[in-house]
């Protein structure tokens, strides 16, 4: 089985080599593939001098684009690299060291049991550090809001941390994905769910940031609010275009 990693950056300079040393001891041959947004601090730089080294050729690639438009964007560019390529599993994560690379075996490893593995903050309790109240309270309530919407058959809606059968990928139309902030994990597993695909979720611990500034502002998180309604209340249609597009794939 083969996997690949994709890990969206934009001004991760203080994190990348870090995130690569940590995710090479963890899971050795797990590919990493870095989607850079043009970073004017020269993320995409470091990213094309690590490719390069003897020890990553191979194992580390760099996909630049011109235009920061969006982390789901940059995932979704990511995924349809990874998919031309034809690896089996697809992981997706942060870049900024809150997704912790120890747990990458477990999500890999759980795409054996389901077409998909969640990376759960909130499976045993809350699992979070370095989070003010607020944040915690505002990341339980935006779960309990996608399940009451929704009705989502997982403890951790948002999570970022994750691994897909790539079958999985192919079959959800990511070019009619409208999702671009935080609200795109949720849209993702939607789709998924709606079309029937198993799913599991494996408990990690997050840790917030170390260096960096978060991406999170206020038309985030509207978009988060909006987002769930808009995916019930067009729940048939959506269903009814992922089935007529995975139909026409086979």
């Amino acid at each position: 089985m083969t996997a690949i990693v994709v890990i969206p950056t934009y001004n991760e300079a203080a994190n990348v080599e870090r995130l690569v040393a940590a995710i090479r001891e963890n899971a050795p041959d797990l590919h990493i593939l870095f989607v850079d947004d043009d970073s004017p601090d020269g993320t995409g730089q470091i990213v094309d001098t690590l490719a390069e080294a003897p020890t990553n050729q191979g194992y580390i690639f760099a996909l630049h684009r011109a235009v920061k438009d969006g982390f789901a964007r940059a995932y979704i560019a990511g995924y349809q690299w990874a998919i031309a390529r034809n690896y089996d599993v697809i992981v997706q994560m942060d870049a900024d060291l809150s997704h912790e690379p120890r747990y990458l075996p477990a999500l890999i490893a759980g795409t054996n049991r389901a077409d998909m593995v969640v990376g759960s903050r909130y499976l045993n309790g809350i699992s979070v550090i370095n989070w003010p109240l607020k944040r915690i309270i505002l990341s339980c309530f935006a779960n309990w809001y996608v399940r009451k919407v929704t009705s989502l058959p997982i403890n951790d809606c948002t999570s970022g941390f994750r691994a897909y059968k790539t079958e999985v990928l192919k079959a959800l139309n990511l070019e009619s994905i409208v999702s671009n902030g935080y609200s795109f994990q949720v849209e993702m597993t939607y789709r998924a769910w709606l079309m029937g695909r198993t799913m599991i979720e494996e408990p990690i611990i997050f840790v917030e940031r170390r260096d960096g500034q978060s991406k999170m502002n206020g038309k985030i998180i509207r978009e988060a609010m909006l987002v769930p309604l808009r995916l019930r209340l067009g729940k048939s249609r959506l269903k009814k275009d992922l089935l007529s597009t995975s139909t026409k794939g086979k």
